[in-house]
């Protein structure tokens, strides 16, 4: 805001009193303000109804300045400070005076941590810096601590929802922006999209999504940016009534980038690919894994709803389909902080990922290898596995990664699950075998990068962080992985290959190539009772389908090593 004297005089400021009256044997100053800075105080009874302004701090103006456009300036009568005509210093991060303050600062700002601000900030950081939506959010919400579940489930939903129907939400948001939605910042846009998502798709009221998302720009970006948001969004509102987006599940389905609902059609057909993308909750629920407590793996299971839904009366807590062991949660807050955990009574993973582990078929007393092990989620299964019916380790549980930081975590997680230590190997699969003893293991996992195309209900960034030619390149890298970790299999000695995608090229056509370029591997028939429930008695390889078995989709083959 610049100011200054009209008349640059040398005398003291002047002043009114109460009712407007300039004070005896004081002059009042002029000085020049920009008219859109100026928000005025409404009438009081006291003022006799005249508006004055708040105050200001005047700066002297030479008097050889040019005088200033009258469209885009005022002049005021203001009075200075009483105790000394001297500028007064503002204090830092002051605005001004009470019309003038912000609720928060401009750049940088952090902005309360409601469950719209945080889904929006989690979108700015998916989009900008490329994190994995999961582990930002995660991190928002242990910062966050005093949100309720309730707020915790709300933000978590607006994330997700927002995420997977983003190509909707975006056309919609451009629509009402003249621009286009990439001219604004990646904030900007995220707090947009999230007040798009809650028009659209909940029952939140329009006005109140609107006017979050406005107050959360205006803050941040300031009036300007603050209005143009208020009427793109009410214009978004008032058209969303006449022309709705479509609704789920058919707008999953309109969501998916072009070329990955191809892909799924060349790999799994046409009704299959329907089906898969349309299948919800988005997002899914948390699922549990169970230790087991010596009473069977299914009594312990049950055991643990009953006393999970005693902790988390408004959770919603069940015991899941598919994986023995395996539990449902859905808006029980964080689960970290639910019974059992601590202990190691339990641990978080996936059920499709419980399911892939199973498929190995380890039994007591087996040498195994987990060759992408990761954080050590199906280490963990795998471990247990090994495990006598009285909780005796038998046999030997190895593990490997590229990145030594989660082996780190995973040597943390047997521990607090109580689970025999593995050994652990740092190996680049792509480039050889590391130190991993060869023609030893009796079974090897290898759970393989990749798209990640099976997981766009738990991460929905997926669909339009990939393109088409990433399939080449992480083919070449599943190829090489899977031919050298046959390498440490003994002869006679069983490998799973899996990834959690379902497309052909990172499937069937990765396990031909290796088939082809090793003629000591040959494809056999699951050796796991949960095999025939997924598949059929004989079945070499086979898909677990979002839409049928209500998991996280894998594709997953069984080979043996030629004795």
């Amino acid at each position: 805001m610049s100011s200054g004297d009209r008349k640059g005089d040398g005398s003291p400021a002047g002043a009114r009193d109460g009712k407007g009256s300039p004070r005896p044997g004081v002059r009042p100053r002029r000085v020049e303000v920009e008219v859109e800075t100026i928000r005025a105080r409404p009438p009081s009874s006291e003022q006799g109804g005249e508006v004055r302004p708040p105050p200001l701090a005047a700066s002297p103006t030479p008097p050889t300045a040019p005088p200033p456009s009258p469209r885009r300036r005022v002049i005021l009568e203001q009075p200075a400070p009483t105790s000394s005509p001297a500028r007064s210093p503002r204090a830092p991060g002051s605005h001004g005076g009470g019309d003038f303050k912000r609720p928060f600062r401009r750049g940088g700002v952090q902005l309360p941590p409601t469950p719209r601000n945080i889904a929006a900030e989690v979108v700015a950081r998916v989009e900008r810096d490329g994190a994995f939506a999961a582990a930002v959010l995660d991190h928002e919400l242990k910062r966050a601590a005093q949100l309720s579940p309730r707020d915790r489930a709300l933000a978590t939903e607006l994330l997700y929802g927002t995420l997977r129907l983003k190509p909707l939400l975006e056309k919609s948001v451009e629509a009402v922006t003249p621009r286009g939605i990439q001219a604004l910042d990646p904030r900007t846009r995220a707090l947009l999209l999230v007040a798009a998502y809650q028009i659209h798709y909940t029952r939140i009221p329009a006005f109140a999504a609107v006017s979050e998302a406005v107050e959360a720009v205006r803050a941040t970006k300031g009036r300007a940016v603050g209005g143009f948001a208020n009427g793109a969004l009410r214009q978004l509102a008032a058209s969303a009534e006449t022309a709705p987006l479509p609704r789920p599940p058919l707008a999953y389905k309109e969501a998916t980038a072009p070329w990955l609902r191809r892909a799924l059609e060349r790999s799994i057909g046409e009704d299959a690919t329907d089906a898969l993308l349309m299948a919800g909750p988005v997002p899914p629920p948390i699922n549990l894994r169970v230790r087991n407590g010596g009473a069977g793996v299914e009594a312990t299971r049950d055991a643990w709803v009953t006393k999970l839904r005693e902790a988390a009366p408004n959770a919603k807590i069940d015991a899941a389909d598919q994986a023995p062991g395996a539990i449902r949660v859905r808006n029980a807050g964080d689960p970290h902080q639910l019974p059992g955990y601590a202990e190691g009574a339990w641990t978080i993973q996936e059920e499709g990922s419980q399911l892939v582990g199973h498929l190995l078929g380890v039994r007591p007393g087996e040498i195994v290898l987990d060759a992408c092990a990761g954080r050590g989620n199906k280490t963990s299964l795998l471990a247990e596995a090994l495990e006598s019916d009285d909780g005796r380790a038998l046999g030997r549980l190895d593990a490997a990664d590229l990145h030594p930081d989660k082996l780190s975590r995973l040597d943390n997680e047997l521990t607090r699950l109580k689970l025999a230590k593995a050994v652990t190997y740092g190996v680049d699969w792509a480039v050889g075998t590391g130190d991993v003893p060869l023609d030893t293991y009796d079974r090897v996992l290898v759970d393989a990068p990749c798209s990640g195309t099976g997981t766009i209900r738990r991460r929905p960034e997926i669909q339009t962080r990939r393109q088409a030619l990433d399939l080449i390149e992480l083919a070449n890298t599943q190829v090489a992985i899977l031919s050298n970790a046959a390498s440490v299999v003994r002869p006679g000695g069983r490998l799973v290959y899996a990834v959690c995608s379902v497309l052909r090229d990172e499937a069937e056509a990765v396990v031909a190539r290796v088939l082809d370029a090793r003629k000591d591997l040959e494809l056999v028939a699951f050796d796991a009772p949960i095999a025939t429930r997924l598949f059929s008695d004989d079945a070499t390889q086979g898909r677990i389908l979002t839409h049928l078995h209500g998991t996280d989709s894998y594709f997953v083959a069984s080979l043996r090593r030629r004795a």
